[in-house]
């Protein structure tokens, strides 16, 4: 169990995150279109997982801008955005913003991604809703860098994401 933060009060996550050097648990998730997203759909490219607790926060909605920006710009490089919001809010907050590098998806069909990743909040306000976190995988799928942002209210940290893709191309 991770504890977090949520606008300073202590939050609990019933788990933690795979850790680095790990495969990623498999996942089956809706995406905007009510298609299944699944770990096989990224095989053979950096994998950046925005998890996030809603789209229709300012926090959580900046997180999707910049991955659109950032992360999307590399080669063979793809962003997951994963919330429990329903496809529905995914695709029109995505079409309102002109996001059109990242895959947004729900676990709403599935919500055992949330417990196999270690973010699902289990107390506090948001209970029930993921943590922020951003999980990012090689193209085997080995995990290479986590971060569980450690108060909710806070963005993750864009650079150091980007730069354990940069980083370990260059290996």
């Amino acid at each position: 169990m991770a504890t977090i933060t949520f606008k300073g009060n202590p939050v609990h996550t019933i788990g933690t995150l795979p850790p680095a050097g790990s495969q990623l648990p498999a996942f089956t998730l809706t995406d905007t279109s009510l298609h299944e997203v699944t770990n096989q759909n990224f095989k053979g490219k950096y994998l950046v997982m925005n998890i996030f607790p809603s789209v229709d926060t300012g926090v959580c909605a900046a997180s999707v801008r910049q991955f659109n920006q950032q992360a999307a710009a590399l080669p063979n490089v793809a962003v997951l955005c994963i919330s429990r919001d329903l496809p529905f809010a995914h695709k029109r907050f995505c079409g309102a913003e002109g996001i059109e590098h990242v895959v947004s998806a729900s676990d709403f069909r599935n919500p055992q991604f949330a417990i196999d990743y270690g973010v699902l909040m289990t107390d506090g306000p948001l209970a029930g809703l993921m943590s922020r976190a951003v999980v990012v995988a090689d193209p085997s799928g080995r995990v290479i860098y986590t971060e569980q942002v450690p108060e909710i209210a806070q963005e993750p940290d864009y650079q150091a994401a980007i730069s354990a893709i940069t980083s370990h191309t260059t290996q």
